[in-house]
């Protein structure tokens, strides 16, 4: 799967949730995750807990334009305490990240408004690409977004909440 992307730094979600549904997004759930990323040869691999289940997801990124393009892959992990624990022996963890997200949604667009534990608030917009779709059909969807949360380009985010933490900490 794929999915065309921006993250950015929110001083008021509660504003970015009232553009959002101005647009038409809807809430669909509040989640509690907790991710932790291991160390892997290509791309990112996490572990994600969440009180509906857990998966295992590893994921590339390459820039397209200001928004980021991913193609990932998600498998559903049934143990996920003891796949944690084994991945850890196997490839020894990179970080772990906490947040609760509120997800919003129109058609195949996501708003995720985080709090992440230890960096604040943020926003995440993916545009889910289906099989064999051209990523630009979503980008109007993703811009339109953006521009109604009065995001400036310039602001947008490269890197994982785990880099976002570790840039801190080095700060």
């Amino acid at each position: 799967m794929r999915n065309l992307e921006a993250k950015f730094r929110l001083d008021d979600p509660e504003l970015a949730r009232r553009r959002a549904r101005a647009l038409g997004y809807v809430e669909r759930a509040v989640l509690s995750q907790r991710d932790t990323f291991f160390r892997v040869a290509n791309g990112k691999l996490k572990l994600r807990e969440e009180d509906s289940g857990a998966s295992l997801i590893h994921y590339r990124r390459s820039e397209s334009d200001s928004l980021q393009l991913s193609a990932y892959e998600i498998v559903p992990v049934a143990e996920p305490e003891r796949t944690r624990v084994m991945l850890a022996a196997a490839l020894g963890v990179i970080a772990e990240v906490r947040k609760e997200r509120t997800l919003l949604m129109r058609d195949n667009v996501r708003l995720h408004l985080d709090r992440v534990e230890g960096l604040g608030n943020f926003g995440e917009i993916e545009a889910v690409i289906a099989e064999g779709d051209d990523p630009e059909r979503s980008r109007p969807a993703v811009d339109e977004l953006v521009a109604a949360l009065r995001i400036p380009r310039e602001e947008l985010i490269e890197v994982s909440y785990f880099e976002l933490a570790a840039r801190s900490r080095k700060s």
